[in-house]
């Protein structure tokens, strides 16, 4: 029983999630002792409503990264899908149900993620260098064909979507209301799906190994060119849908106030334990090195430290979270190099 104790504890210790989990209580409590307001209900359900969009954003760069890619497209990406449709239904006085809008910018998303799957995929290339280019790409489409400017107004149907709340919140000692908006739903349907995927199917377990070696994922029967194509689909679905939840919550199309946002996603990614050189990583790593970047941006104005600072705390995460990803790589080389040298002898 010890002996069982003792090997959980270590592998657990070669693991991301129980130090960030750590943090996390940390940092919450200490906002807590000195604003009183972390723990209250209002500013739970703020932090959950922030969540929604890098949480989402992140899903879909959690699946990329542990396929040894990286994807930068996404916002560009999310900005494309959702601007068009919304324009779209704008245009033309939509009125109907809200699905209509939905599956319009999940079709458009998929088809702008099978453009980065197609280069990636089935031509090779890589993926930063396709996905930098394809953002540059869906940002010029944007402001070349559809002539992007802000719209101030949406849809009724998205509208109604972006406001409707799951239940509010109420602080009883400041008397602020706080409402979890229906798009949560969607991040945690979203979740739900990609976790199962990437636990129980072939899919999944082909995306992880992929990222820890293509080579040895061909032998191993898996199609390679064909799961890269789908994966970064999903990843454009995913995107896609990030962007309608944005859009519906703010009220708002703006073509560029997602743009920027990938590197603080990648870095939640990393941060929480996935493998920059891909193979390896969690759902729930994924989400709470996420959250402890979105505590930062949004938290941080409690204990006193000005806005102006949160650049430089989420600059510092990124670079922890990189380097401890990287040392871990660096020590599993080790191990590996030793366990060959071990059977070679």
């Amino acid at each position: 029983m010890n002996k069982t104790i003792q090997t959980t504890l270590k592998r657990m210790s070669g693991r991301n999630e129980p130090y960030i989990f750590l943090i996390l209580i940390l940092l919450s409590i200490l906002i807590q002792v000195r604003s009183g307001q972390f723990f209250s209900s209002n500013n739970l359900v703020d932090i959950a409503s922030a969540l929604i969009v890098p949480g989402l954003f992140a899903v879909a760069t959690f699946m990329v990264i542990v396929s040894g890619g990286i994807d930068v497209s996404f916002p560009a990406l999310a900005s494309l899908s959702v601007y068009a449709i919304t324009k779209m239904f704008l245009d033309i006085g939509y009125q109907g149900n809200v699905l209509l809008p939905l599956a319009c910018a999940v079709f458009l998303g998929a088809l702008l993620g099978a453009f980065n799957g197609l280069f990636v995929g089935y031509f090779g290339l890589p993926a930063m260098i396709v996905t930098l280019g394809s953002s540059s790409v869906f940002r010029g489409i944007m402001q070349g064909a559809l002539n992007s400017r802000q719209l101030t107004m949406i849809p009724e149907p998205m509208r109604i979507f972006g406001t409707t709340p799951l239940f509010i919140a109420r602080n009883p000692v400041s008397g602020l209301t706080s409402r979890l908006p229906l798009p949560f739903m969607i991040l945690v349907v979203v979740a739900v799906l990609v976790f199962l995927m990437m636990r129980f199917t072939m899919f999944g377990r082909g995306i992880y190994a992929i990222g820890g070696s293509e080579v040895s994922a061909h032998r191993a029967g898996f199609h390679v060119k064909r799961t890269k194509f789908l994966l970064y689909v999903f990843a454009g679905i995913i995107a896609s849908l990030a962007g309608f939840a944005r859009v519906t919550m703010m009220q708002q199309a703006h073509p560029t106030n997602m743009l920027g946002m990938e590197m603080n996603i990648i870095a939640g990614v990393v941060l929480g334990g996935t493998a920059i050189t891909g193979g390896r990583g969690t759902l729930l790593g994924c989400f709470l090195g996420t959250l402890l970047i979105v505590i930062v941006e949004n938290s941080l104005i409690l204990i006193g430290v000005p806005t102006s600072w949160k650049s430089v705390f989420t600059g510092l995460l990124i670079i922890i979270g990189t380097g401890v990803s990287a040392y871990q790589g660096m020590l599993m080389g080790k191990k590996r190099g030793i366990g060959t040298k071990e059977v070679r002898s």
